[in-house]
C-alpha cells in the first residue's frame, strides 16, 4: 500500500485544484450580464453549466476533506460501512473513496 503521506499529498493537491477552479467559476459567475437578449440567453446556459461544475466540485471537496479526516483518525483505507480494507487499486482511482467496491455497490 502507498504510504499515507503520499495519499495525503494526492488529496491535498486535488483539493487545491478544486478550490482554484471554484474561485474561477465564482469569478465567471460574477461577471456583468450582457445587454442583448440572445447573449443573455447564452450566458444563462453557460452559467448553468458553471453552477453544475461548482456543485460537483463542492461535493468532491467535502469527500476529500472527509478522507483527510480519516487519515488523521487512522481510519483511511478502510471501508466506512463494513470495515474491510479498501483495495489499493480503488484508492489509486478514487483516493477519497470511503467505501470498498462491494459496499459502494
Amino acid at each position: 500500500m502507498k504510504p499515507i503521506a503520499v495519499r495525503r499529498e494526492q488529496l491535498v493537491t486535488r483539493l487545491d485544484e478544486l478550490l482554484t477552479r471554484l474561485r474561477r467559476i465564482e469569478n465567471d459567475l460574477d461577471q456583468p450580464v450582457s445587454t442583448t437578449f440572445s447573449e443573455q440567453a447564452q450566458e444563462r446556459e453557460d452559467e448553468e453549466v458553471l453552477e453544475d461544475l461548482g456543485l460537483a466540485g463542492q461535493q468532491e471537496i467535502r469527500m476529500i476533506e472527509a478522507a483527510l479526516r480519516r487519515i488523521d483518525e487512522g481510519e483511511y483505507g478502510f471501508c466506512a460501512r463494513c470495515g474491510e480494507e479498501i483495495p489499493e487499486a480503488r484508492l489509486d482511482i478514487v483516493p477519497h473513496a470511503p467505501l470498498c467496491r462491494t459496499c459502494a455497490g
